[in-house]
């Protein structure tokens, strides 16, 4: 789950002023990712997530929702669910990922949104809470190509 409107990555800040300034761009810093989602994906693998998103749509999150057009292509299927739908549904403010619905990484941010490092969560307990926090998320969650026409 991705909580933040966004996320200070140096990697992408050039295709970023791109898209901002409506210039085409091939995401050069995304291929090595695309290419491993698409070979764990032919091996049956599932990658998915939800994006916690403010509406009005930040520019951040609107390159977000432009960019993941190709992960999905490539088999990831990330939805989108707006912050108001996941304050009422009492989701977490954090980020987090779930790797087979049994290790738990709480990812850590700075205050101007640079990245600084996961954390790996073993408690049962939080693991358990977390999984019921992605299951209601992606219940709620509308598809990648839905919200990006509404």
């Amino acid at each position: 789950m991705e909580v933040r409107d966004s996320y200070d990555s140096s990697y992408e800040n050039d295709s970023l002023q791109k898209f901002l300034a409506g210039e085409p761009d091939d995401l050069p810093w995304m291929q090595d990712w695309l290419k491993m989602i698409r070979a764990a994906s032919a091996g049956g693998r599932r990658f998915s997530r939800v994006r916690v998103v403010m509406v009005p749509l930040t520019d951040y999150s609107r390159f977000g929702v432009w960019c993941s057009q190709f992960t999905n292509g490539a088999g990831e299927d990330i939805r989108y669910v707006t912050r108001d739908e996941a304050v009422a549904d009492g989701l977490p403010n954090h980020d987090y990922w779930l790797l087979d619905s049994r290790k738990l990484v709480r990812m850590n941010f700075d205050d101007g949104g640079r990245f600084e490092g996961g954390e790996i969560v073993e408690d049962p307990t939080m693991i358990v809470q977390h999984n019921y926090w992605r299951d209601v998320a992606w219940h709620r969650a509308r598809r990648r190509d839905d919200f990006a026409t509404e």
